[in-house]
């Protein structure tokens, strides 16, 4: 409902909750790599489509929708909360599809990010939403199904 109180409450535990994992992982060895939920696909599409073309966080909205799906394609989210945290995103205005770059360009942009391990491709995804991993366990296969699911 756009509650100035409620989104103020929202926005204000937001920052504390990001300041207290930031404070305990400085040098982002655990924990903190989940505050990156929708990066590397955002990274991707900021880089394709040329810095400036898309507010960072629009980028980052896209990329959570990506990644949401890619959960979705392992099984580990359902269709429900995919469609749940876009109708959220629509309602802030955010979109909920990324840049049609095609999957091959995504898959090169975002072997540079880095949570790249030992050529392995990590990224950050939902067991469910509230609750993120850092997993390499999405094959390529996979990622391409979820980039062109949601970037058409």
């Amino acid at each position: 409902a756009r509650d100035r109180d409620a989104l103020a409450y929202a926005v204000h535990r937001s920052c504390a909750n990001k300041a207290e994992v930031v404070a305990a992982d400085e040098r982002e060895t655990g924990e903190r790599a989940l505050l990156n939920l929708g990066h590397t696909f955002g990274h991707a599409i900021e880089t394709g489509i040329g810095y400036g073309e898309w507010l960072h966080g629009e980028a980052i909205a896209a990329g959570t929708l990506i990644a949401a799906e890619l959960s979705r394609r392992l099984g580990w989210l359902d269709a429900e909360a995919v469609l749940r945290i876009e109708r959220l995103f629509v309602r802030a205005g955010l979109p909920v599809r990324g840049a049609p770059l095609g999957a091959a360009r995504y898959l090169a942009l975002m072997r540079h990010d880095k949570k790249v391990q030992d050529g392995k491709l990590r990224l950050v995804l939902l067991k469910r939403i509230g609750s993120a991993v850092v997993s390499d366990e999405a094959d390529e296969a996979t990622i391409v199904a979820a980039i062109e699911a949601r970037c058409t």
